[in-house]
């Protein structure tokens, strides 16, 4: 099992609305990168939830990958801001998975004390200006974090 650390913001799609969804497709993301690291995910893997562009960021709760190598139906649709003209059915260019909740952790662990605790090499996230919305996270790093976090409610 491997981990990820996914970030959105919690006015657009936080924890609470995960919990109260049970799963989602984790899709819009128009950024390679991110998009191959989707790829990259397997049934089963794990994901810190974290809120960006919050006040403080954070991670606030653990998701499950449960489906894999879905396509991202936003990209064809016109009304989405995830539109993407260039992509076409036949040959799609984004792909999506799709989450279930697990739960969430008692406290916020803030960017900041994220900083404190781990290098870049150990979390990428805590590279200032990192805008990357989905990021490996090393084993080592995964239990280092489950230790501060405590259990998942």
């Amino acid at each position: 099992m491997a981990h990820w650390l996914m970030k959105s913001e919690p006015d657009v799609y936080g924890i609470d609305h995960l919990q109260r969804e049970g799963s989602t497709l984790w899709d819009g993301i128009r950024n390679y990168q991110a998009r191959n690291f989707m790829r990259a995910m397997a049934l089963g893997d794990r994901a810190f939830f974290y809120h960006s562009n919050a006040k403080p960021p954070g991670i606030v709760g653990m998701m499950e990958v449960i489906e894999t190598g879905l396509i991202d139906p936003s990209q064809f649709d016109p009304s989405s801001k995830y539109f993407d003209p260039k992509s076409k059915p036949e040959a799609p260019r984004w792909d999506c998975v799709r989450l279930q909740y697990v739960g969430r952790f008692d406290e916020l662990l803030s960017l900041d004390v994220l900083r404190d605790q781990f290098s870049i090499e150990e979390l990428p996230v805590v590279r200032a200006g990192n805008r990357l919305s989905i990021l490996p996270v090393p084993e080592a790093s995964a239990e280092r974090l489950l230790a501060l976090l405590g259990p998942v409610r």
